[in-house]
């Protein structure tokens, strides 16, 4: 069954009841306005504070998102490229490309022309719908983008070269085109965060799509009566996939358009959210303003919410420890999953686990997790090799790319670059991406480990480490460490916290300086060793 059945499902059964919510702290108006406002007439409606959408009424926008592509000779095996921030239009489009034929490709909205257009270029989009503040971006590249037919603006004002998505979509007929489906069928492209080099084009099928919904609500327990708090950007398969949990239970998702603390604690209260999918930056701002006194959680109705869980990057135990001081009967769980494996859920913690912090976990419902080591062999309890995963949500291939899809699945399973080991209770420990070790002198480092004894230095924000050339050692560790505000530190403190590490995992420098993370809560590595990874040699001790 395609993925796009579940919509048309809860339109009949569900269709009055509002699907999602689109809050925009940031705009200071009260007025609510639902889509009934974009039915009437071709102009962009004030934004709001608050917009609404039926499971209705997304149904039939993505009903005439489909019969407006088809139109245009959009249709099966075509591809439809967004490029737009989080927005209640990301959830018709969606559905409404897929019951084209067409393939979805989502699109880091934080990406320059060149990167967009390499993007375009690399999956031969055929259309690409873009939101408001990217005219200019999509203005520049348009001609350089040769591939691309149709052009689509969300926006308030349309350019000359794009049809409007209030104006020509609306006019579309709303009726199912009844494009027939089936799980094999190519569904969409994602690319991976880059962090560890260049984007690669994540090919998924529709039947890698539909597994996140059994593995979402077999692992969080969502019901019709859970309210979903999302935050992370929707281009990502995190966010996306985990809002997949709301579909099958036909409950209501709000999306937050603003990640300072307070409109979270704000939205969590006003809404009733019950479950919230976070990252670790929006966790540390939480914590920090709470435990500095700027905000309190007594003032917020907090006590609806049932479930906090984190994924895309390593989980700082030391932060979960302090979260659960304030929330200890509120449900945990970790989710580690990658693009590749059609996003969260291959491996989670699971909430009944919570003296395990620090683990990602278990294999999810469905899949099969294993360490091996470097000849492909299980590796025995303890001992560090690579994770590999096997279950309904692995890619098709990469997209254009044989060589990379040769290398990244091999006999059923998805080798995830990601090294880590396995205790004696059988639960899995990443210690760092493959890429990400340090050699020095011939020994390895995981920089996630000296970023874990970082991070007990109670003046700590947020830490990375990374590799620093030196003459001598080749490589050897350096620390990026961005302090919690108002707080001082001096280098000298720094290495006297680290006299308890192994000298050889002592970072030669620190530097104090902002940690930079990609949309969806990742640190940016390769951006750190651009700027750093010449500084090794200094300040070594």
């Amino acid at each position: 069954m395609p993925i796009t059945d579940l919509l048309e499902r809860n339109a009949l059964t569900k269709g009055g009841d509002i699907a999602v919510v689109e809050l925009s702290p940031r705009s200071g108006s009260d007025r609510i306005v639902t889509w009934k406002d974009y039915e009437t007439s071709e102009s962009y409606p004030d934004l709001s504070r608050r917009r609404e959408m039926t499971w209705k009424f997304m149904d039939e926008q993505a009903n005439r998102v489909a019969n407006f592509l088809l139109e245009r000779g959009i249709g099966r095996g075509s591809k439809v490229a967004v490029l737009m921030k989080n927005a209640l239009e990301w959830f018709p489009l969606y559905f409404g490309v897929m019951r084209s034929g067409a393939l979805v490709v989502p699109i880091n909205f934080r990406t320059a022309k060149e990167e967009t257009l390499k993007c375009l270029e690399l999956t031969q989009a055929d259309a690409m719908v873009f939101g408001p503040g990217y005219e200019e971006q999509i203005a520049a590249l348009r001609d350089e983008a040769r591939g691309v037919k149709v052009f689509v603006s969300t926006g308030p004002q349309c350019p000359p070269f794009a049809e409007s998505y209030f104006g020509s979509v609306s006019r579309a007929g709303a009726r199912n085109p009844g494009i027939r489906l089936s799980d094999d069928d190519d569904a969409a492209i994602y690319f991976t965060s880059g962090t560890t080099g260049e984007p690669k084009a994540i090919l998924h099928a529709h039947s890698a799509i539909l597994s996140v919904c059994a593995t979402e609500q077999a692992h969080h327990g969502q019901t019709g009566d859970d309210v979903f708090l999302c935050l992370a950007p929707l281009f990502h398969t995190g966010a996306m996939m985990h809002w997949l949990g709301s579909l099958v239970s036909c409950g209501k998702a709000v999306l937050l358009r603003d990640g300072r603390p307070k409109p979270i604690l704000d939205a969590i209260s006003e809404e009733g959210a019950t479950i919230a999918f976070m990252l670790v930056p929006w966790v540390q701002d939480i914590l920090q303003e709470v435990e500095s006194g700027k905000l309190s959680f007594g003032d917020f109705k907090l006590d609806q919410w049932r479930l906090m869980h984190i994924g895309a990057q390593p989980v700082p135990v030391e932060l979960i420890t302090r979260w659960r001081r304030y929330f200890p009967r509120q449900q945990y769980d970790t989710n580690y999953g990658l693009s590749e494996s059609m996003g969260p859920g291959c491996v989670h913690l699971g909430v009944e686990n919570t003296r395990k912090v620090g683990a990602i976990g278990k294999p999810g419902l469905g899949w099969q997790a294993e360490i091996v080591s470097e000849d492909g062999r299980p590796a025995p309890n303890g001992t560090i090799g690579e994770l590999i995963v096997k279950g309904p949500g692995v890619m098709k291939r990469y997209h254009n790319d044989e060589e990379s899809t040769a290398s990244a699945l091999r006999g059923g399973w998805l080798f995830t670059g990601d090294m880590g080991y396995v205790d004696g209770d059988g639960f899995i420990f990443l210690v760092d991406r493959k890429k990400d070790v340090i050699i020095s002198g011939g020994e390895n480092i995981f920089p996630i480990q000296i970023e874990d004894h970082l991070r007990s230095f109670g003046k700590i924000k947020d830490v990375a480490v990374i590799g620093g050339y030196d003459k001598r050692l080749v490589e050897v560790p350096i620390a990026i460490v961005s302090l919690k505000d108002g707080e001082r530190a001096t280098e000298d403190e720094l290495v006297s916290h680290c006299e308890t590490l192994p000298r050889y995992k002592r970072p030669r420098r620190f530097i104090f300086a902002e940690v930079p993370r990609n949309p969806t809560g990742k640190i940016e590595k390769p951006r750190l060793r651009a700027m750093y990874g010449n500084a090794g040699a200094e300040g070594v001790r």
